[in-house]
């Protein structure tokens, strides 16, 4: 259920009974019209000072449904988001996209994707891609660029074919409680809506307009 706390409906290309929905609409509409990596989001973490991180992701999955789905990437668990997501399990993410002319915010709770999910998405990646997944120690000091190619190369001697999923290495699922559409309007003033719900597996949002 949608709840338009300022008057009217959505419309054009903010029309939608679901921010899942539009943000799955958006993305595609980007997918075909950016350049290079359409689902590249800046994603936001805290550390144990509470001093924030941000780093670029790639967003591999929107799920269809906004009571149990959320916003899916992939990453080290052992990174430094890995760790930071370990101690304080909220995080937010941005996406602009400038050939649209538009920006989606959004931020609440995050948990671990599924087993089975993980590892179907890193079976599709490349190799070279699932070796380097087992070689490098992310976020971690490196001494210089040939221990890492060694690394790969012992790792791809061990695992030439088929390698399996690290153990260190798995998906994170994003749960809105808040997401924000914007899109670019004349003289700055921008069209904003934020869709909030109280808790991150209803299905119960409320709509508001928000100045430029």
């Amino acid at each position: 259920m949608v709840e338009l706390t300022t008057g009217g409906r959505l419309r054009g290309i903010f029309a939608a009974e679901d921010p899942y929905a539009l943000a799955r609409a958006w993305l595609a509409e980007a997918e075909a019209s950016e350049p290079e990596d359409a689902d590249a989001a800046a994603l936001a973490t805290v550390d144990g000072h509470g001093l924030p991180n941000v780093r670029m992701v790639l967003l591999k999955e929107i799920e269809p449904d906004p009571t149990r789905g959320g916003f899916v990437f992939y990453t080290n668990f052992d990174s430094a988001k890995g760790q930071e997501l370990k101690a304080n399990a909220r995080a937010a993410m941005v996406f602009h996209w400038k050939s649209l002319h538009r920006q989606i915010r959004l931020r609440g709770e995050v948990e671990l994707a599924g087993a089975k999910q993980a590892d179907a998405y890193f079976a599709s990646r490349g190799y070279q891609s699932r070796i380097g997944a087992w070689a490098s120690r992310q976020s971690r000091p490196l001494a210089n660029r040939r221990t890492l190619l060694a690394e790969v190369a012992k790792l791809a001697a061990k695992y030439p074919l088929h390698p399996p999923r690290p153990p260190h290495w798995g998906g994170y699922r994003i749960r809105p409680l808040e997401i924000e559409f914007w899109g670019q309007g004349d003289f700055r003033l921008h069209n904003r809506f934020r869709w909030t719900r109280l808790k991150s597996d209803s299905a119960s949002w409320t709509v508001q307009r928000l100045s430029p």
